[in-house]
């Protein structure tokens, strides 16, 4: 009896925090964004400016943008198809129970776990949609006029956070509406495209069988000492990444691959190795990888000097956005215009969707608003990825990566280098692991280590 009412006294206390925290991040989607017509916007490698109305007019590199000459597509529909296109991971309730807790919500804890969601799902898009696809209905996505759910919404919590309390009723969220139904493709290329954005999405769901789902993620990991309402850090989160794409076993999975860097260093050798492992093709190149790169932007606050360092890095066709965040919370950086960044918020709490339903609804997984933060906000621990087809993009990618870190490095050493020659080569522990242990003994103590300091708890 005694145990029983312990676990009563643990599920009463799991109720409040989550009615809380479904209080407090339920209000995310409420602010305006504003954009200058005056400047470029840069969204993963694709560069925008409001101010020209033509599309595919040549910005020279004078007017601030990152990179030269870049290709302007000027109309602002085509930016708010491209940003909403990409696919949102937010806090969810009441999904089916994280096993070894009594938790159904991930509100509160959750967010660096949802924004390394997002920076796979961007990886996962090019590698099977390409960079140029976008949601055909993005710019049917609508949000729900504020002024009329505000005070609606008050009353619901404050009834939802009492009736949670007696578990009377579920929780919902200020609904985001489609004005119209899509049911009908014009082509076989474009019925194939939504199969795969279908597709993707569901590896994502809440659902402990769901590839690269929340429950998923935390069973990873546990082996570096982390559990379900742990904070979790961008490194962290980098390694939970790879193993959870090493270990998963769909077939169109198996040409694509993750790379963690090690100390701010990107082996060569290692991620060509990765690369010409293809487990579905004689093709020794057509191996696709997302390197994760770990790096901190100065000490206890970012350093501003790395600032055109970041707008350089979102300028690139290889960039899948960056892991990083203010203090305390996580953010999926995706973009900038001047100094600000441009960004998804996971801080907001939806309700589950069964994404095993055949045509589940699609709209709650794309952000129908950016935000934008100053970069001096940014909390200095990120994890940055780099999304490269095959052995010959790597190579030109490491090229392009470098020029950025050597222009943008004020000191004597860039973030992080591109060396040539394996791990091992430099008297590093090998990072391959045993198949029947998910980490290596190496792997755990630095993962622990990641843990343990205060700079990767976003």
């Amino acid at each position: 009896m005694e145990a029983t009412g312990t676990d009563e006294v643990d599920k009463l206390k799991t109720k409040f925090i989550s009615a809380w925290n479904n209080m407090k991040y339920s209000w995310v989607l409420k602010t305006k964004t504003y954009f200058s017509r005056n400047s470029p916007v840069l969204l993963l490698g694709k560069c925008y400016h409001f101010k020209y109305e033509d599309e595919n007019k040549m910005l020279p590199s004078r007017s601030g943008c990152a990179i030269e000459d870049c290709l302007i597509s000027g109309n602002v529909e085509e930016f708010r198809k491209d940003f909403i296109s990409r696919i949102w991971l937010t806090y969810r309730e009441e999904f089916p129970q994280i096993e070894g807790s009594t938790l159904t919500t991930d509100c509160g804890w959750g967010c660096t776990l949802r924004t390394g969601q997002m920076l796979l799902a961007q990886g996962l898009i090019l590698h099977f949609l390409g960079r140029a696809w976008t949601w055909p209905d993005a710019l049917n996505i609508e949000n729900s006029d504020s002024e009329s759910w505000t005070s609606h919404t008050v009353k619901k919590f404050t009834a939802s956070f009492e009736a949670s309390l007696s578990g009377e009723t579920e929780l919902k969220t200020p609904s985001i509406s489609l004005k119209k139904t899509v049911g009908r493709y014009s082509d076989d290329h474009e019925m194939r495209n939504e199969i795969y954005h279908r597709r993707i999405i569901s590896w994502f769901g809440d659902s402990p069988l769901a590839l690269f789902g929340l429950h998923q993620l935390i069973e990873y990991g546990k082996k570096s000492g982390k559990k379900a309402g742990d904070w979790y850090g961008p490194a962290v989160v980098a390694h939970i990444l790879r193993k959870a794409v090493e270990e998963a076993r769909h077939p169109d999975l198996q040409g694509i691959t993750i790379y963690v860097a090690q100390d701010c260093t990107v082996y060569n050798s290692d991620v060509i190795d990765k690369q010409c492992v293809s487990k579905s093709s004689q093709n020794p190149d057509d191996k696709a990888v997302i390197i994760l790169v770990p790096v901190r932007l100065g000490g206890e606050r970012t350093n501003i000097d790395y600032l055109e360092f970041v707008k350089g890095i979102l300028s690139l066709e290889y960039c899948v956005g960056i892991i990083g965040g203010k203090p305390k919370q996580s953010y999926y950086f995706a973009g900038f215009q001047d100094d600000s960044l441009i960004y998804m918020d996971p801080h907001y709490c939806q309700s589950f969707v069964d994404v095993s339903i055949k045509d589940f609804p699609l709209e709650t997984f794309h952000c129908p608003s950016p935000k934008k933060m100053s970069f001096r906000k940014m909390d200095p621990s990120c994890t940055i990825g780099f999304y490269c087809r095959n052995v010959q993009d790597f190579k030109r990618a490491s090229e392009e990566i470098t020029k950025i870190l050597n222009i943008s490095s004020k000191e004597k050493y860039p973030l992080f280098t591109f060396v040539n020659g394996h791990s091992r080569d430099y008297d590093f522990t090998s990072t391959t692991t045993n198949e029947d242990d998910l980490f290596s003994e190496d792997e755990k103590k630095r993962l622990k280590r990641f843990s343990t300091e205060e700079f990767v708890l976003l």
